[in-house]
């Protein structure tokens, strides 16, 4: 474990031995200096850790307390494997090449090892609530936690969501995207918690492809079809899902950092602690 000071903000990188994954997992902490982490802080999990010490995420953390635009907040960076993409899938389906084979062990590891990690180390007994999020395939993993498990969590932030993840090739004659989405369909099978919110972005270079030629990227397409869903069950358009599109936002770093700023002010307006 090392620790390090930003300005104001605390980075402690720790090493976690799982037994689970088989692997050592890197996670990184990020908090505001000053803060006694056992009144009462929310905790958000990422997925992709490595992408926060791309885009600098301290500095995003330390620019919004210096606003006072934020509730102080305990971020936690998880590194992602470089079986990444079968620790990120969803965990009780596979996808059309059985990607995600891993996402059930990812699963157990958050709840089994490293919420018990984090406690220990930072003597937090509970926390205000907790929420996850996510880039890519990452922000599909999150969601997928936070959907299976409402009991948990408050929030899901998903940027760039692989949420094309299907079960069927799309060249498939068979193939029906309103079927063969896996997220969709487990929204859409799943119950509805009053309590969750949503926040989704997507940039509009995200990628190129228009598997219905409907005008649309299929990244923009999946997600607001998943927010329909979403809808359908319950939630409200205004209240409890924020989407944020980027104009010229692309699928990397560079445009999640400019989107997380945005996600952080949805959901820990310092006006509404």
């Amino acid at each position: 474990m090392s620790t390090a000071q930003a300005e104001r903000i605390i980075i402690q990188e720790n090493t976690i031995e799982s037994a689970i994954l088989n692997r050592e997992v890197k996670v990184d902490f990020y908090y505001p200096a000053g803060t006694d982490l056992r009144q009462g802080i929310s905790l958000l999990l990422i997925n992709d850790g490595q992408d926060l010490v791309t885009m600098h995420f301290e500095e995003i953390l330390d620019e919004l307390y210096q606003e006072q635009a934020i509730e102080p907040l305990l971020c936690v960076g998880i590194h992602c494997s470089t079986d990444r993409k079968n620790e990120y899938g969803t965990a009780t389906v596979l996808d059309y090449k059985g990607r995600g084979a891993r996402a059930a062990l990812f699963t157990r590891f958050v709840f089994e090892e490293l919420l018990p990690f984090i406690r220990s180390s930072l003597e937090v007994t509970s926390f205000k609530e907790k929420s996850y999020a996510g880039f890519s395939l990452g922000g599909l993993c999150a969601l997928d936690i936070v959907w299976n498990h409402p009991s948990e969590f408050r929030k899901a932030g998903v940027f760039s969501g692989s949420l094309w993840w299907r079960n069927r090739d799309q060249d498939d004659p068979d193939f029906n995207e309103d079927t063969d989405r896996i997220m969709h369909k487990m929204v859409r099978e799943g119950q509805y918690a009053p309590w969750l919110k949503f926040f989704f972005e997507v940039g509009t270079l995200d990628e190129t492809a228009d598997r219905n030629n409907n005008g649309i990227i299929d990244a923009i397409d999946d997600t607001l079809a998943l927010m329909d869903e979403l809808e359908k069950k319950g939630y409200d358009r205004e209240t409890d899902i924020c989407f944020l599109e980027l104009t010229e936002g692309k699928h990397d770093v560079t445009t999640w950092g400019k989107a997380f700023p945005e996600f952080l002010r949805w959901g820990y307006n310092a006006e509404n602690v």
